[in-house]
This record gives C-alpha cells, sequence and structure tokens, in this order.
C-alpha cells in the first residue's frame, strides 16, 4: 500500500528539512576540496558577498559552517579561474552564484537596463559607458579607482562616495555589459568583458523566456529550503511574490510546480502561510551540527522564517547606533543539533591574534552543555582564521561559564 502523502510537518521537522536541504548532513572532506565547495555550493545556491570584515567576509562564512575550516583560496579558484565554478552577480543581493546561472538572469538584467536613469541617473551617459567599455577592451580587467577620470565625486548617499565612473561601472555590471572577474586585495571589484569571465557555453546559452528563467529560481529556491512558504521562495532570488511589471511573479510558478508534483503543500507547525515542500527534500531525524552562522547565512537571513522555524528573534545591528544595540555589532547565532541555541558577538583582532568574543548570550532553551560546545567551535573558528587565542569578555549570560572553558583550554 502506498505511503499516505505528508500534508502536515511539526516545527522540528522542517527545521530538520531545513538543515538537510542547506547541507548540514552532508559528509565532511578532510580537507575539504573543490569537489567539497561545489556541493555546498549547490546546496546554498548562493553565497551573499558584504563589505563588512570584523570577522571574515561573508561569502566564506557559509561555506565554512558546512564544511568545517577550508582553504579560502578555493573561493578565489572556483570564482577567479578556469573552469570559472561561480560568478558575482544581484542573485540574492550581491551574490556569488552557480555559473550556469548568467543566462537565467538576463532578464534581471534587462530589467535594470530599463531603468537606467531612475536608479543611476542622468550621469551615467552612454559617452561614458563606451568610453569605460574600450577602456576595459584594451587594458583588461581594471578597478573603478584603475579607471577613475577624475569625475566630480558625490556624497549624495550616506556611506558612499562614489564617483562617475563607478556609478558607470556598477550600471553596467547589473545589465551585463560587464562581469566581476574578481577583487584585489582591498576588496575592489575588479571589472572585465563578459567573454573574458564567463565560460562559453553559458555566455553563449539561449536566453529562457521569462517565465522558464523564474521558474528555474523557484526550483533552485525550493531545493535550497527544502520546505517554505511562498515569501521564503519569492525572496530567495528576490522575485516578486505576485506578477509585476516586467516580471512573472513566484505564486503562478509556485502553483505550477504543484500541479508538476514537484512541489508538495504543507502545513508547518506555528506557521499561518501555507508551505511547500521539494519532493527530492530529506527528511532526518536528527541533525548533528554545530556551527556558528553568519548574519548573512541563507539559514537566518529571512528573519520571520529563523522566528518561525527555530524560535530565534533575530536582527542585525550593524547599523544600529550602539546605544541602541541588544546583542552587538557582529553577532551570530550558534546552532547546535537542530536548534540554535545561542548568540555571540565576534571580532577577529588580527594585528594581536586574538578571536574577541565581545558578548556570548544562550537561549531559553539552550542546553547544559552549550557553554563547552561553544568554547570547541570557537576555538575550531579560531583555528581557521589563523588567531592563536580565545577571549571572552564579561558581557552576556553564556560569557562566564564560556571564559573558564577558554581560559582552561588555551591556558
Amino acid at each position: 500500500m502506498p505511503s499516505k502523502p505528508l500534508t502536515s510537518l511539526s516545527q522540528a521537522q522542517a527545521r530538520r528539512i531545513a538543515l538537510a536541504a542547506q547541507g548540514f548532513l552532508d559528509p565532511p572532506h578532510t580537507p575539504p576540496t573543490m569537489r567539497t565547495l561545489s556541493r555546498t555550493l549547490e546546496r546554498t545556491g548562493v553565497l551573499q558577498v558584504d563589505s563588512v570584515n570584523v570577522l571574515q567576509r561573508a561569502h566564506y562564512m557559509p561555506l565554512y559552517s558546512r564544511m568545517g575550516p577550508y582553504d579560502v583560496d578555493l573561493v578565489r579558484r572556483a570564482s577567479e579561474t578556469r573552469p570559472r565554478r561561480m560568478v558575482e552577480y544581484w542573485a540574492h543581493v550581491q551574490a556569488f552564484m552557480p555559473v550556469e546561472l548568467w543566462p537565467v538572469m538576463r532578464h534581471r538584467m534587462a530589467r535594470y537596463r530599463d531603468g537606467k536613469h531612475k536608479w543611476w541617473g542622468s550621469e551615467v551617459t552612454d559617452d561614458l559607458t563606451d568610453n569605460l567599455l574600450a577602456e576595459i577592451t584594451d587594458r583588461g580587467a581594471a578597478t573603478a579607482r584603475d579607471l577613475d577620470d577624475g569625475l566630480p565625486r558625490s556624497k549624495e548617499h550616506w556611506g558612499w562616495n562614489w564617483s562617475n565612473t563607478r556609478r558607470a561601472l556598477d550600471y553596467m555590471f547589473m545589465v551585463g555589459d560587464v562581469a566581476i572577474a574578481g577583487r584585489n586585495s582591498q576588496f575592489e571589484i575588479r571589472y572585465d568583458l563578459p567573454e573574458r569571465v564567463i565560460p562559453r557555453e553559458h555566455l553563449e546559452a539561449p536566453t529562457p523566456t521569462e517565465h522558464d528563467a523564474v521558474k528555474e529560481l523557484v526550483r533552485r529556491a525550493a531545493r535550497s529550503h527544502g520546505v517554505g512558504t511562498l515569501r521564503d521562495l519569492a525572496d530567495y532570488y528576490r522575485l516578486r511574490s505576485v506578477p509585476g511589471q516586467h516580471q512573472t511573479g513566484a505564486a503562478p510558478i509556485v502553483t505550477e510546480l504543484v500541479e508538476e508534483g514537484e512541489l508538495l503543500p504543507v502545513t508547518i507547525e506555528g506557521v499561518k502561510r501555507p508551505a511547500y515542500l521539494h519532493r527530492d527534500a530529506r527528511i532526518p531525524r536528527r541533525v548533528d551540527a554545530r556551527s556558528l552562522l553568519s548574519p548573512f547565512d541563507p539559514v537566518v537571513w529571512e528573519r520571520e522564517r529563523t522566528d518561525a522555524l527555530f524560535d530565534f528573534f533575530y536582527r542585525i545591528e550593524i547599523y544600529t547606533p550602539v546605544e541602541k544595540r541588544v546583542h552587538g555589532y557582529y553577532v551570530l547565532p550558534f546552532l547546535l543539533g537542530d536548534r540554535i541555541v545561542g548568540r555571540v558577538d565576534l571580532k577577529a583582532d588580527r594585528r594581536t591574534g586574538l578571536l574577541l568574543v565581545k558578548a556570548a548570550y544562550a537561549e531559553p532553551t539552550a542546553p547544559d552543555d552549550t557553554a563547552e560546545e561553544l568554547a570547541a567551535e570557537l576555538e575550531r573558528l579560531a583555528g581557521w582564521l589563523d588567531l592563536h587565542t580565545v577571549v571572552v569578555e564579561p558581557r552576556g549570560d553564556l560569557a562566564p561559564a564560556l571564559s573558564g572553558l577558554v581560559h582552561a583550554r588555551v591556558g
């Protein structure tokens, strides 16, 4: 007799499905290899890029959380050398994505081209972009600083000081006229012609219809989430949940995938919105993870989902004034088993070789061994970052126990 179709999930089941889909059940490779990175990228779909480097660059951390300590040169090789496995684009936000998604993103590129003056202003002229393209064609991969011709700089946007050259390059990147060949040691983007970055088989691949492009992104989001609501599936690649101008919405695509049997409608305990389980999702009985999660990790980047599945209320406080911060500047959730059991505010002091725990907090349901497990994870992280000592500052209810454990281990 065939088994009864699954129509409802407990919160714990949904949580474990989500973690399995994100790669937390994959067997470890020692040491992690390019094969490990490719497998992990297949699970996450994207690796968000962010300039904050108080601990480690954002795109390195999800790989560490799933693979353990690895040689970060794997990322450079995967994104800058042949055969390129991933490339930066506006996939979730600025993010690495598998390079085969380049043709899928062409409709997004076209929308940005349509909105040139709306988003980039009249300063980005055809003459400027033509001249920059000619310069890049002649000289090869270059940064905005390399190409800046001294045009007046604008200070209209808080936190930025972009020249017209930089604005034009940003536009050219978003519309696909240039691609990111890599970044220099100052994390500045190196722009180049797409034909010198994107492998030929992907650059010359036919452009899918907008319907098929959105369907591919929703399908990938469903595989990466395992189970999720319409909002979850639409947010993963920043799609509209409903149709809009120049864009097929995710909602009709989800309906189509349900009709085709790829997505299965389910309810999740405590979640009011309908959810959808990918037919290939694993439903493990347990997950034995132990890892720190970046604020930009796909497990926690959609805060409503994190709250619903993990009972974990999380807000990144980087942009919050100091006096209004609750937990700290760069706070990482601590995943233990299939629960988020704590959070730590971390800073890598590379000059002194210290991993600074600015604050450490336990969640109300944290198990008794949380401090011990976190101490071991912090030492593993310190080793990966080439820091020799973990220092726990006296802030947060988990700090006293953690400090004693780290001191005992290091001392």
